[in-house]
């Protein structure tokens, strides 16, 4: 289970084993070898090795491949099965991301007033014997940053507080020691651990591939490779009981198995109404513009009118939960409330929080920071059903979603990484 505690409040919440469950096995035959030079292999934030036992430790990752002989009458080769694991250390947050106290202290007290004056805070100088009073005045949108904050902070103080008590108690979550956090060291995985945004945008120039109706790649039992000129701009399912592993330029991927996935730019999604599969969940992470993503370009950014487009309607089972990320902006969380949700028929019933701790339970930013909050919002709405449609289906129950429940969770170091919201 990747829930670890659940309380009035909400979760707490243990993505690293939600990854890990999902079980990747690759079943492959091999010719008899001596396991004892075999290298280590890596799919970037997976990680496999040789050793026999299932055990992490500060020396080798959580890691098995073992060997079944196979069910076929070949005499001179066996199934190697290879399990793969995700890297525990990607959630190693030992420590919170900001750690100077005393600039944090000042950075609180300025806050509170700011909070308390509503408007702007006076800041006094002195010249040549006099007070100069030289006002800071906030713009609307910090303005309903605060106020907002003042909203919620309560609940989040309080909710995670709770959460954070249970998972001391049980051990998922440990205090540590001033020693131990200084040991700690940050995670620097290759700089070419993932080019899945530079896939899409290859994938997106593919216009012979656009303009043609493929059909779902379908990948069998049998399939133990298949052509990478395939896979761009089309569904690739992967049918069978087994992991599949896919390499694209030159880098391996694993594909789970009854799972499946199309690799395209968000302009590029007719191939996910063609196949004509109605959805029951829907979640959306879009890539909002901000002034950190304009400054590092480290990825594209969809504008309001461009999220409006993407066809979710179309794709919308009756009574389709739809759930979008929001980040803390309540420019964004208007627009998907106000905007967004209503353009789609979908009906706002709930609003949720995800609040991000280290291992020992503290929010990894200060609660109070202007700079950045530990917590990131979700907006869950429900499709609205025409009237004729909902007369016919009127012994169905949908069940109500609660408002404004928190998921507690170490974050992952990987960029973008979202808690599972499954179960």
């Amino acid at each position: 289970m990747s829930v670890v505690h659940q309380l009035s409040h909400g979760w707490l919440v243990d993505h690293l084993s939600f990854i890990n469950k999902i079980n990747y096995q690759l079943h492959q035959h091999h010719e008899p070898y001596c396991r004892k030079n075999e290298p280590t292999v890596n799919f970037g934030s997976l990680h496999m090795d040789t050793t026999s036992s299932f055990e992490p430790s500060a020396a080798s990752l959580a890691s098995d491949m073992t060997r079944e002989p196979e069910n076929d009458d070949r005499q001179d080769s066996d199934m190697l099965i290879e399990k793969y694991v995700f890297r525990s250390e990607l959630f190693d947050v030992t420590k919170p991301y900001i750690t100077s106290a005393g600039h944090e202290e000042d950075q609180r007290n300025n806050e509170k007033k700011d909070l308390m004056d509503g408007v702007k805070r006076e800041i006094s100088t002195s010249v040549i014997g006099k007070k100069r009073k030289r006002c800071i005045v906030f713009n609307q949108g910090e303005l309903d940053a605060m106020d907002y904050h003042t909203k919620i902070r309560r609940l989040i103080l309080d909710g995670s507080s709770q959460l954070v008590q249970e998972g001391l108690k049980s051990g998922f979550l440990y205090p540590l020691s001033t020693k131990q956090a200084k040991c700690s060291e940050h995670v620097n995985l290759p700089l070419d651990t993932c080019k899945l945004s530079e896939l899409c945008e290859m994938a997106k120039h593919l216009s012979s591939m656009n303009e043609m109706k493929l059909q779902t790649l379908q990948l069998m039992d049998d399939d133990m490779s298949v052509n990478e000129q395939d896979l761009f701009s089309r569904i690739v399912e992967n049918n069978s009981s087994f992991t599949k592993v896919i390499t694209l330029m030159g880098q391996k991927y694993l594909l789970p198995p009854k799972s499946g996935f199309l690799l395209s730019d968000i302009s590029c999604i007719q191939p996910l109404l063609n196949c004509r599969k109605k959805y029951d969940v829907i979640v959306i992470d879009p890539p909002w513009e901000n002034k950190s993503v304009k400054r590092s370009n480290r990825y594209s950014y969809l504008s309001p009118l461009q999220i409006k487009q993407i066809p979710v309607p179309k794709m919308a089972a009756p009574n389709c939960l739809v759930i979008t990320w929001v980040t803390n902006r309540q420019k964004h969380l208007r627009f998907v409330k106000e905007e967004l949700y209503p353009c789609w028929s979908v009906e706002v019933v709930a609003e949720w929080h995800w609040v991000k701790i280290t291992n020992s339970g503290e929010f990894v930013f200060p609660l109070d920071s202007q700079h950045k909050k530990p917590y990131e919002g979700l907006i869950l709405g429900r499709v609205q059903e025409n009237t004729a449609l909902s007369l016919r289906n009127t012994d169905e129950k949908v069940l109500p979603i609660p408002d404004h429940k928190l998921i507690v969770s170490v974050p992952c170091t990987l960029h973008s990484h979202k808690p599972p919201l499954a179960e």
